[in-house]
């Protein structure tokens, strides 16, 4: 984003900020105070599509059933028919900006490689009407970015991200998919092309239980 870009977005944030505070306090407001007045052009409408674009809804509260920490028991395939290779960690579940937002903190061993260590960012965006992800880690010096799209009963949620393959330095995308598979346990599988073959195969399972 540029310069000019984050001055405007900033200034959307505020303005759509102090309409909320504004309205809020209408009824303990003096009548004679005066109400905000639109920027030029604007329309009711647009305030209020701003509005609703910041507002959490059914799919954050949703995003939210996972706040809390897990037991994760974590097996990973390097590549299409090797040995898989097992280990356990915990993952963090807390919420950021009122809701708006989840952060996940993983930590863990991965096998040959060591300490692990995680963070992911996911939210709803209610204007794109999608789900939204990215995630760093210490094996990796790119973050991945990714959109997802949850299922009609809620309990599936999958995952599309892109992040640059090491070995063929090139853009791929990766899937995921999360399954809820009772009040305190769910399941992820992870997808992937191997870089050599190009087929497509699991590259990683954990099961989650909540503490």
């Amino acid at each position: 984003m540029n310069t000019k870009s984050f001055i405007l977005s900033l200034g959307i944030a505020a303005f759509c900020g102090a309409l909320a505070i504004a309205a809020t306090s209408t009824e303990s407001a003096p009548a004679d105070q005066g109400e905000m007045q639109l920027p030029t052009g604007w329309t009711m409408e647009d305030m209020q599509a701003v509005m609703m674009a910041s507002t959490p809804g059914k799919m954050h509260e949703r995003l939210a059933q996972d706040i809390g920490t897990w037991d994760c028991e974590t097996t990973m395939w390097m590549a299409p028919n090797t040995e898989p290779m097992k280990s356990g960690g915990t993952a963090t579940y807390s919420p950021l900006m009122d809701g708006r937002f989840i952060k996940c903190d993983m930590e863990g061993e991965m096998p040959g490689m060591g300490p692990y260590h995680g963070m992911g960012i996911c939210g709803y965006d209610n204007v794109s009407q999608e789900f939204i992800c990215n995630w760093m880690d210490n094996h990796g010096t790119g973050i991945m970015n990714g959109v997802g799209e949850l299922s009609d009963d809620g309990k599936t949620l999958t995952w599309e991200f892109t992040y640059n393959c090491p070995i063929t330095k090139k853009p791929v995308v990766m899937r995921e998919v999360e399954t809820v598979t009772g009040p305190d346990t769910k399941t992820f599988d992870m997808f992937g092309a191997d870089p050599k073959s190009g087929e497509e195969f699991k590259m990683m399972h954990i099961d989650f239980t909540r503490k």
